[in-house]
C-alpha cells in the first residue's frame, strides 16, 4: 500500500503546513505538529561483525564502544519505546565519530547493538526465541552520501582484526521520530499506544502480528545526543516501524528545519569532511566524544582542545531576516559567508539553510553582538540572527570563557 509522505511548505509566519493527497491541516508549527516521523533517506545502515568487532572500533571511534560487550542493567530500558517483539533489557544506541589522523572530521556513526535471540520473541509471538552460537555484531547508521567511502576506509584499518563490514543498506532504514508533544522519556501514562505492544503487555493484535517472523527485534530509542531530538531506530526495510500513524510521516526535510532549530549538525555535508573540528561543532555537548576512553585515531587534537578550555567557533542555530525583522526564506545558501557590518570582517560560514533557518559556524565574540550585527556577504539585505540553544552549558559561551580567563 503507498504511503503518502507530506512534504514541508514554508509561510512567512514561519509555520509549516503538511498536505495529504486528500486534504489539509491547519498550520502547524513543529514545536506543536508531533510526533511525526520521517524515514532518512540522507542514511545508510551498516554492519560490523566478529569477535574483534568491538576492539577494532574502539581503536577508531571517538566514543567509548566498550560499553556494548558491557552487562545490561534493567533501569536502561527507559531509553526505549516499547515497540513489538520487544526484548526486556537493551543496549542504548550509541553517537560516535570517526577522525582523520590530524583530529578533522570525518564521518559521524550511530551505532546499535541488537539484542541477543532469546531476548526476544520468537516467530510466534509467543515466549522467547532460541540463541544459536553466533557473532557479535553492531549496526550503524552511517551519511549514505559517503557510504563507499565510509566502507572502505574502514576496511583500509581492519589489517588482521576478525571483523566483517557489510554494506546492509537494502536490508534496513533509519527512521527518526521527534516533533513536539513527544514525551522524552517514555510511559504507560505518557505513551499508551507504545506501551500496548511488546513484553509484558495486553494482547495486541498489530504488534503480535508485528512480531513474528521479525527475528530483528528492533525498536525505538532515545536519540543519543539530545533528548529533544526525539526517538530513533533502524529497522527491516521491508516494514513501516511501529507507532507511525499514516498521516504523520513526513519528509525528510522536516527533521532537517527540526535539528536545524536545535542546531545539530548531521553527516559529512553539514560537518566539512576533512576540514571540521568536532568541538567547534559541539561533538562533546552531543556525547559523541569519551574523554575517559584512551587513545584513538585523532585523539591528540581533541583531548589538548578539550583540556586548553576555549572554543572560540561553535555551531549554532541561525535566522535569517530582512531589514524589518521578519523571517526570508529560501535566500541563503549553504557555504555563504557571514559578514560582522562594524568591522566588515567575516564571522563565520553558513554550513546548512532551509528555507529561513539554518545553521553557521561562527566566531561566539561576533555571534552575539546584538540585532543587524551580521549580515550574509553579497546579499546585505539579509540579516543573521544568532540563537543560543537552550542546550548549550553556561561554560560555552562567550562571556563565561572571558570570566574565567579573568578569574
Amino acid at each position: 500500500m503507498h504511503r503518502f509522505k507530506p512534504c514541508l511548505r514554508f509561510a512567512k509566519s514561519s509555520a509549516y503546513r503538511y498536505f495529504s493527497s486528500n486534504r489539509s491541516f491547519s498550520s502547524h508549527n513543529l514545536e506543536t505538529a508531533g510526533p511525526i516521523t520521517s524515514k532518512l533517506d540522507s542514511r545508510s545502515v551498516v554492519r560490523f561483525r566478529g569477535p574483534d568487532t568491538v576492539k577494532f572500533l574502539q581503536g577508531l571511534l571517538t566514543n567509548d564502544v566498550r560499553k556494548f560487550s558491557e552487562p545490561m542493567v534493567e533501569n536502561e530500558r527507559t531509553s526505549t519505546l516499547p515497540t513489538p517483539n520487544l526484548p526486556t533489557v537493551s543496549a542504548p544506541p550509541m553517537y560516535a565519530a570517526f577522525l582523520t589522523p590530524q583530529g578533522k572530521f570525518l564521518y559521524d556513526l550511530f551505532l546499535y547493538k541488537p539484542p541477543k535471540l532469546d531476548a526476544k520473541l520468537d516467530k510466534s509471538g509467543s515466549g522467547p526465541g532460541s540463541d544459536p552460537d553466533h557473532s557479535f555484531e553492531l549496526f550503524a547508521d552511517v551519511d549514505a552520501t559517503v557510504l563507499d567511502e565510509l566502507l572502505e576506509t574502514f576496511k583500509k584499518y581492519r589489517v588482521r582484526s576478525k571483523v566483517e563490514i557489510e554494506n546492509v543498506a537494502k536490508d534496513f532504514s533509519c527512521w527518526q521520530r521527534y516533533g513536539g508533544n513527544l514525551p522524552e522519556k517514555s510511559s504507560s501514562t505518557e505513551e499508551p499506544e507504545a506501551a500496548s505492544v511488546g513484553w509484558g503487555a495486553g494482547v495486541d493484535r498489530s504488534g503480535e502480528s508485528a512480531s513474528r517472523g521479525n527475528n530483528l527485534g528492533w525498536q525505538w530509542f532515545n536519540d543519543p545526543r539530545l533528548d529533544s531530538l526525539g526517538f530513533r531506530g533502524i529497522f527491516p526495510s521491508d516494514i513501516i516501524p511501529p507507532l507511525i500513524e499514516a498521516d504523520k510521516e513526513t519528509d525528510e526535510q522536516n527533521y532537517l528545519l527540526w535539528r536545524l532549530q536545535k542546531g545539530v549538525a548531521e553527516g559529512s555535508a553539514e560537518i566539512p569532511k576533512g576540514e571540521a573540528m568536532p568541538l567547534e561543532y559541539n561533538l562533546a555537548g552531543l556525547n559523541a566524544i569519551s574523554f575517559d576512553k584512551g587513545c584513538y585515531m585523532g585523539q591528540e587534537l581533541v583531548a589538548r582542545t578539550h583540556h586548553r578550555g576555549v572554543i572560540r567557533k561553535r555551531l549554532l542555530p541561525l535566522r535569517f531576516l530582512n531589514d524589518s525583522g521578519e523571517e526570508v526564506e529560501q535566500k541563503v545558501a549553504p557555504g555563504s559567508e557571514v559578514i560582522d557590518t562594524a568591522s566588515h570582517k567575516k564571522a563565520g560560514t553558513v554550513r546548512a539553510a532551509l528555507g529561513c533557518r539554518g545553521l553557521g559556524l561562527l566566531r561566539l565574540e561576533e555571534a552575539f553582538k546584538g540585532s543587524g550585527a551580521l549580515t550574509i556577504q553579497g546579499q546585505e539585505n539579509v540579516k543573521v540572527e544568532a540563537v543560543r540553544p537552550d542546550w548549550w552549558p553556561a561554560e560555552w559561551f562567550q562571556e563565561h570563557q572571558q570570566h574565567s580567563a579573568v578569574a
